[in-house]
């Protein structure tokens, strides 16, 4: 029967990669050198293959190394992480690391974890922000609420938010430029966000606009600082209402159509099989499907509850 390495030889073999010294790894771990350097070799002895090419200050991975390395970090973070958890919460919860884009994080997630927090205090749930999808072996969290198509293989995509937009802008550029957005419109003044580089066109076609090719406006890589240059009277941008509702009441931006577009693309719920039976996702993962459940009896799924 195969038994799989003992975690205290893993972890010195992380250790003293992440370190390149045996000496500082035995300190992280507080052992002895020589305990390292044992466990290192019944590490090499069991695999059948040299981890690392030297033994003094200079220590390098070899290619078989750095390959296991690579395999093995996210699951020793893992079982960290799931240690953790147990030992603080004695099994009553858990902790979830979830990666989210800055805008929906900012504007729709968060406006609604008080809700959650107040239902689920027994989980504690961590926050990080980046653009596009996140690669799982090399990222610390479980899962992601990303923007996509919900076609990652080997992935689980549960469907979250769709994405549907109106055009709006500030007041001060109402005035100056009218409400009517058509195929007179400047292109110079339609703002674009990068990661939707096709809304405009896809706006334009919704609303049988045939609009003429040309210059567009200023571009910018997060929903969010499009918002921001859209208040500050820089043009026009496509924006869901949960981004503008707040500036909306506040007369600080105007919606220019009651026409909404929706992108065919949606904000999923991406995370590896071997997330899936974590408790803290799968109460999430319930959580946020009851959002998704209750905009669309509210009509609409930017309601906040």
């Amino acid at each position: 029967m195969f038994r799989p390495p003992s975690t205290q030889s893993l972890a010195c073999f992380e250790s003293s990669a992440r370190l390149r010294s045996f000496t500082a790894a035995a300190r992280e771990l507080n052992l002895t050198q020589g305990a390292v350097s044992r466990q290192i070799q019944t590490l090499e002895d069991r695999l059948g293959v040299p981890l690392f090419s030297g033994r003094r200050d200079a220590m390098a991975l070899t290619d078989a190394g750095r390959e296991y390395l690579a395999e093995i970090a996210p699951l020793l973070r893992q079982l960290e992480r799931a240690t953790m958890n147990v030992m603080a919460l004695k099994g009553r919860g858990g902790a979830l690391s979830l990666s989210v884009g800055a805008s929906l994080g900012s504007y729709w997630l968060i406006p609604r974890l008080p809700a959650f927090t107040r239902a689920h205090g027994e989980i504690t749930l961590n926050l990080r922000t980046r653009v596009g999808p996140v690669d799982f072996s090399t990222a610390s969290v479980e899962a992601s609420l990303e923007f996509g198509d919900g076609q990652r293989p080997g992935l689980h995509n549960d469907f979250v938010v769709p994405l549907q937009l109106s055009p709006y802008a500030a007041p001060s550029w109402v005035a100056a430029h009218g409400r009517e957005i058509d195929a007179g419109t400047p292109r110079s003044a339609l703002i674009q966000h990068l990661t939707l580089p096709d809304a405009w066109e896809g706006w334009f076609a919704q609303q049988g606009i045939e609009a003429s090719p040309g210059h567009v406006g200023p571009r910018y890589e997060v929903m969010s600082m499009a918002l921001n240059a859209t208040v500050a009277g820089m043009g026009v941008a496509l924006l869901p209402a949960y981004m503008a509702g707040d500036l909306l009441a506040a007369g600080r931006l105007e919606r220019l159509s009651d026409a909404a577009w929706q992108h065919p693309k949606g904000y999923y719920l991406v995370y590896p099989p071997a997330s899936a039976q974590m408790r803290a996702l799968k109460v999430f993962r319930d959580w946020l499907l009851l959002q998704h459940e209750a905009g669309a009896a509210e009509g609409s799924l930017m309601q906040l509850p």
